[in-house]
């Protein structure tokens, strides 16, 4: 049976392709970032492509991720919806999480100063600050969007009571988390609680941080600058495990006639018709194969053989150390 192509969906009120580019990478956490030269033909090439929605944030990089992006796409700026984030505070060596308003209202004309734009389709907190009523945060990122400075209202890492709070404050236009076949806390909850309020699910991470594109994986051979050698699933004690359930994924990907990735992407976009995900790459064939599939609608039985591999149940360790997880908001299945 010919399966539907999985259609536009929408953020902010603007419609955009189910696949979005995930800037990250090309400034912090997987090892040695690209040069701006190859950042910028990277970025440049995503808008040939096609593609219609950069998620960035101030943390990335301290910066240099808004910096590269407003340089290199100034002069097309209304060919792609732009998110960005604030939260995430770097003082020097350390980190802190900030959501007062003062702090919220400071960094967004930061963010549109390195951008080099007026206007910021959706923005994010980056982090829940428990020091500050999430009303009080959402209630000053409502009056940016009143004055036309943010289009939308973007949330990230945060509870299903945590994003029914703020949208009674205003409403969200989208809640972000990491979502794959490997990482299903969003099912506890927020995946269906974003349905219910008419919230878009952005799934970042949506290939398992590039392990459910590459059955061949070696953190042995990750820079020590990579974030994943400090991620409890790609540690010795449970990396051989997951790296065995990835081999499984790729010959369901193999008889699906899609690549690992794609067939990553599709079970994601496949989870609900408000579900949208940003992977993140700094290589341009990986660009590339990740937009060639969006339209690809995941048959039933094929999402149903990727359950069966792949759950809450089979993947060995957390996605984030103790000290991570106890900076964010999202419910856990150890907890249920």
């Amino acid at each position: 049976m010919t399966q539907t192509p999985v259609s536009p969906r929408s953020i902010a009120g603007r419609a955009v392709k189910p696949v979005g580019l995930g800037c990250m990478s090309l400034s912090w956490a997987y090892g040695t970032p690209p040069s701006d030269e190859d950042g910028a033909r990277l970025l440049d090439h995503a808008i040939d492509l096609g593609y219609d929605h950069l998620d960035t944030a101030r943390i990335y990089g301290d910066g240099h991720n808004e910096t590269l992006i407003g340089k290199t796409l100034k002069g097309r700026r209304d060919k792609f919806f732009v998110a960005s984030k604030t939260g995430i505070i770097v003082d020097g060596a350390k980190r802190r999480i900030d959501c007062k308003p003062e702090t919220i209202r400071g960094a967004l004309e930061t963010s549109l100063r390195l951008l080099q734009t007026d206007f910021i389709d959706l923005y994010y907190l980056h982090r829940r600050d428990f020091t500050v009523p999430i009303e009080e945060s959402v209630g000053e990122l409502g009056r940016l969007v009143k004055e036309g400075k943010i289009g939308g209202i973007g949330l990230s890492e945060m509870s299903a009571e945590t994003v029914r709070r703020a949208h009674a404050e205003h409403p969200v236009a989208a809640l972000q988390t990491e979502y794959s076949p490997m990482t299903r806390n969003p099912e506890i909850a927020v995946l269906e609680a974003t349905r219910e309020l008419g919230i878009t699910f952005v799934a970042f991470s949506p290939v398992g941080r590039g392990l459910l594109a590459d059955p061949a994986l070696d953190v042995a051979a990750m820079p020590t600058t990579d974030i994943r050698r400090a991620m409890p699933r790609f540690q010795d004690e449970n990396f051989p495990a997951n790296r065995a359930l990835v081999a499984g994924f790729a010959q369901i990907a193999l008889d699906a006639g899609v690549t690992p990735a794609q067939l990553a992407l599709g079970w994601v976009i496949g989870r609900g018709e408000h579900v949208v995900a940003i992977p993140g790459t700094a290589r341009i064939d990986h660009l590339e194969e990740n937009l060639a599939r969006s339209d690809w609608a995941i048959p039933a039985e094929v999402t149903a053989a990727v359950d069966a591999l792949i759950n809450h149940h089979t993947v060995a360790g957390h996605r984030y150390g103790k000290a991570m997880q106890a900076t964010i908001d999202t419910e856990d299945f150890a907890a249920v």
